[in-house]
């Protein structure tokens, strides 16, 4: 499925481009289904890093709905975890979660923390890392991408005195559900 999706992202930006290469196009086929990913490969994970880091920004419009709530943009941070393929370099690097003793977990699992804009649901900061490593340990690296202007809202796992300073000095807003019961 991915691969196909990147030959249709892929086809779909060289239509779009300038008349100036539409005799190129006139030569030009949408590579075969691997090409793409081992492209993508061969890059390795820093430069499509780097490249998401660059072109990802909030897109909403004060017309989006949903997207801002008193005029601050609204973005929420979350996390999640996932299976990974069992080989034994990825148990290495992301871990496998707790089981019974003397067995192993079926799958590695991956964490994933995810900055979004509500009114667009685009993620515009991720990190991906080892299951051991906490949500609140990258969530707060994720302040990274917060401003002045924002509304941060994030569940009672994540609500802390640490994570209210930082997106305070960041001058972001924030709603956070506390941890204790009302």
């Amino acid at each position: 499925m991915v691969k196909r999706l990147d030959a249709d992202v892929l086809k779909n930006l060289i239509d779009g481009l300038s008349e100036a290469w539409i005799k190129v196009g006139r030569y030009w086929r949408v590579p075969c289904k691997s090409a793409i990913t081992q492209a993508r490969q061969r890059l390795g994970a820093r430069v499509m890093s780097q490249l998401f880091h660059q072109l990802i920004r909030p897109m909403a419009t004060q017309e989006t709905l949903g997207a801002f709530l008193n005029g601050l943009r609204v973005v929420v941070i979350d996390g999640t975890c996932f299976d990974v393929p069992d080989s034994d370099e990825n148990a290495r690097v992301f871990g496998r979660p707790g089981s019974r003793p003397g067995t192993v977990a079926a799958f590695p699992k991956v964490r994933l923390v995810i900055l979004i804009e509500a009114g667009t649901h685009l993620i515009f900061d991720a990190l991906m890392c080892p299951y051991r490593i906490g949500e609140r340990v990258r969530a707060l690296k994720l302040l990274r991408s917060v401003t002045a202007g924002m509304l941060l809202m994030w569940d009672r796992g994540l609500h802390s005195y640490e994570m209210v300073q930082a997106t305070v000095s960041h001058g972001c807003d924030y709603l956070g559900k506390n941890t204790s019961q009302c």
